[in-house]
């Protein structure tokens, strides 16, 4: 009997200490985001995700990505499914041209605002 109660008691702890391990999601900051571009213009966004999966996106919801210059940029789907930074330079739905709205119906990733 007190064999099988030691039995138990190390399972238990082996248990315990492998749960304690896992470490666990942080969600990314809910709120709005003011971001500044490097032109001076400031872009409002939200981050959504945790430490694994993350994306930022506009106030609207279209996807954005930061390109190698600093600039959060419209994200874009390549043909091999990985997504990157266009081009176009992000704005607030307020600012943008109806050239860059035209391109976002037809190239731009959308997500779901929540």
């Amino acid at each position: 009997m007190k064999r099988v109660l030691m039995l138990i008691a190390f399972v238990a702890t082996v248990m315990l200490g492998a749960q304690a391990q896992t470490p666990a999601r942080v969600p990314a900051y809910r709120g709005v985001i003011e971001f500044a571009q490097p032109n001076g213009d400031t872009l409002q966004l939200y981050l959504r995700g945790d430490e694994r999966m993350h994306f930022s996106m506009t106030l609207d919801g279209w996807q954005i990505k930061e390109n190698e210059a600093g600039y959060m940029c419209y994200a874009q789907q390549k043909r091999d499914g990985s997504i990157v930074a266009s081009r176009k330079v992000a704005h607030n739905e307020a600012d943008r041209k109806k050239c860059e709205t035209r391109w976002l119906k037809r190239k731009g990733i959308r997500k779901v605002v929540a």
